[in-house]
């Protein structure tokens, strides 16, 4: 099998050759940092390069900011330019970049995942994400009781922008998969109820994923923390999957895979194990492989891998992960 049709296979619950083999956040820069000074090539800069130098199967990534024409995540953490209706308006002019030069560098990777070569994910900022985004959290709490006009407002630009950037894409080639951008669980849950998604997000979910199933594409939810009672009302929106799994949230990954069935999952491996060597990190896969077994699941580093981990262990974990993703009999 090729890698795209690996990947399709899988998340159908469907029997594979082997379990794909990613690193869906890759590396922190102190990572890198530190395995420069162990011996990894000082030249090897690029994630994505770096990546199939580790022998990982190829992809990438293209996130499309809300606040800057690149396809990173520079901006994750920027908050609070919005304090109210007139706060955005006039800001709004600095928001929805043109993307058009990165949708056309897509094109040598879309190459590549024509011919199964490489796996092409793209990523949109949700409808939790980027209000928050404008406002931070606490004025984002508060205006969804005394502020609902705002947030529709951001909300409705953010999808118009959203479905300018399928449609462009679209008239390239179709990526694999999407990633919706959230965090909004945290250790204890969701931070907000129903009642607040079924209001404020879901009228923009249906029309977004609506145009991403007419692409073939699969949907995935990134949000941190502990996702188990939100992943429901996300199922209930449309997506198909959800990523990181932390397990130090105490996401518990075979009791999602029994309770929610068809539920994609992507991570869940304990990177807090990793400095503990080849024994606590053979325990970890032996944690996940019931999981792998039933299907619809790529184990991966429940986010990115932290300076703590040595290059000798990471290719330990390497060697590993080659070990446990051989599984291929068909799902439970």
């Amino acid at each position: 099998m090729n890698h795209v049709e690996r990947f399709r296979a899988l998340m159908n619950f469907q029997e594979v050759d082997r379990i794909p083999r990613w690193e869906w956040a890759m590396w922190w820069d102190k990572t890198i940092e530190r395995w420069h000074g162990e011996g990894l090539d000082p030249a090897l800069t690029d994630i994505f390069d770096i990546h199939e130098y580790f022998g990982l199967d190829p992809y990438k990534q293209y996130w499309f900011s809300t606040t800057e024409a690149t396809i990173e995540a520079a901006q994750h953490h920027i908050e609070g330019v919005v304090s109210n209706m007139d706060d955005y308006l006039n800001h709004k002019q600095y928001l929805f970049p043109d993307h058009s030069k990165a949708i056309d560098g897509m094109t040598p990777w879309l190459r590549r995942q024509e011919a199964g070569d490489a796996v092409i994910w793209i990523t949109l900022e949700g409808f939790f994400w980027f209000p928050r985004t404008m406002m931070g959290f606490t004025k984002l709490m508060l205006a969804f009781y005394d502020q609902p006009e705002l947030l529709h407002a951001i909300n409705r630009d953010l999808l118009e922008f959203n479905l300018g950037l399928l449609d462009q894409i679209a008239k390239i080639g179709n990526p694999v998969f999407m990633t919706i951008a959230e965090d909004m669980s945290y250790n204890n849950g969701p931070m907000i109820s129903r009642a607040i998604m079924d209001e404020f997000m879901s009228p923009y979910y249906a029309k977004l994923i609506a145009r991403v199933k007419e692409m073939d594409m699969l949907t995935i939810v990134d949000t941190d923390g502990d996702v188990t009672l939100l992943v429901p009302w996300l199922l209930d929106n449309g997506v198909e999957g959800v990523l990181p799994l932390e397990r130090q949230a105490g996401v518990d990954g075979m009791a999602m895979r029994e309770q929610f069935g068809k539920l994609a999952m992507i991570g869940h491996y304990n990177k807090m194990v990793m400095p503990d060597g080849q024994d606590a990190m053979r325990a970890e896969f032996e944690r996940l492989t019931p999981i792998i077994k039933a299907g619809g699941f790529i184990p991966s580093v429940d986010h990115q891998t932290p300076p703590s981990v040595s290059l000798q262990n990471y290719r330990i974990y390497l060697e590993l992960l080659n070990e446990y993703t051989n599984i291929h009999e068909c799902p439970l």
